[in-house]
């Protein structure tokens, strides 16, 4: 089994196994972003993919595993070349519960239907999509090179051809300055895309990532737990998306947060002013972990 550099997957595919059919990212312009930054992106050959897979179904094969395919975006595979993996990998994984890729919207839209439909009768269950913002300003501005209106249509595709999505967003993106705005379109993207999951991640500074130099120049302020959680609550008092599984429970966070829209969004916001309350928030030093 062979990696190259650091590889990265979603919290909920910690106990997958994990292969790389791309190095890299595609895109990797995201001012937010240091992920894949070692690498000079490619797209692997099948024989490499292959092999890994062979090597692993050796010691794997008969188990009920999940299977994630990685790096930046797996979609952007011509489809010819994903159905042959996934085939490859329910004749080598009989008992896998799924698998699972990270995708762009731009990576969906290329797909037809027809061909979003072939995927996921070979096995390809759901995609997770960092959306980041509902707000075009801030899209813009970290060169996330997506629109609102891409992804909710992206969104709408994967409904028709029966592949969940996994969406992300993360909080306080737009700092101090924009912090109403990306709360409230946030909630809008969501209630408009629909989707089966949707995670929160809290802005981390790393080392190396662009949007630095912003917040060294005062340009963006970053929020405080205060002003996350004022975020957090004009999401929550405005999303309309009954049924989607959501979570802000990843390192990052200040606040652990689980439930069910709509039906949980009333306990997260008792939840939310608690810790407000007592000033109850996990420590920087946590959230490094």
């Amino acid at each position: 089994m062979r990696y190259e550099g650091t590889v990265y997957r979603p919290p909920s595919e910690a106990r997958s196994l994990i292969i790389q059919v791309t190095i890299g990212c595609s895109h990797n312009t995201c001012t937010f972003c240091t992920m894949y930054k070692d690498k000079k992106f490619r797209i692997r050959s099948k024989e490499e993919i292959f092999m890994d897979l062979d090597e692993m179904s050796s010691a794997y094969g008969e188990l009920p595993l999940r299977i994630f395919l990685a790096d930046g975006d797996a979609l952007v595979l011509k489809t010819r070349d994903l159905l042959d993996i996934l085939s490859f990998i329910r004749v080598k994984f009989p008992f896998c519960e799924r698998v699972t890729a990270y995708a762009t919207a731009r990576d969906i839209l290329r797909k037809t239907d027809e061909e979003l439909q072939a995927l996921k009768k070979e096995g390809l269950s759901m995609v997770y999509v960092g959306a980041e913002s509902g707000d075009p300003v801030i899209l813009a501005h970290v060169k996330k090179d997506v629109t609102v209106e891409e992804m909710i249509q992206a969104a709408d595709k994967l409904k028709k051809c029966g592949i969940q999505l996994s969406l992300t967003l993360i909080s306080g993106l737009g700092g101090k300055e924009r912090l109403r705005e990306h709360a409230l379109e946030s909630a809008r993207l969501v209630s408009a895309m629909k989707p089966e999951y949707l995670g929160f991640l809290t802005l981390m500074l790393e080392k190396g990532a662009p949007i630095l130099e912003e917040i060294q120049a005062g340009q963006l302020t970053l929020l405080s737990p205060d002003a996350v959680m004022e975020e957090m609550k004009l999401f929550l008092t405005h999303v309309d998306s009954d049924g989607t599984v959501f979570r802000a429970n990843h390192a990052s966070n200040y606040l652990a947060l689980k439930g069910t829209l709509n039906g949980d969004i009333p306990a997260m916001l008792a939840q939310v002013e608690e810790a407000e309350k007592k000033q109850k928030y996990k420590s920087e030093r946590y959230r490094m972990l």
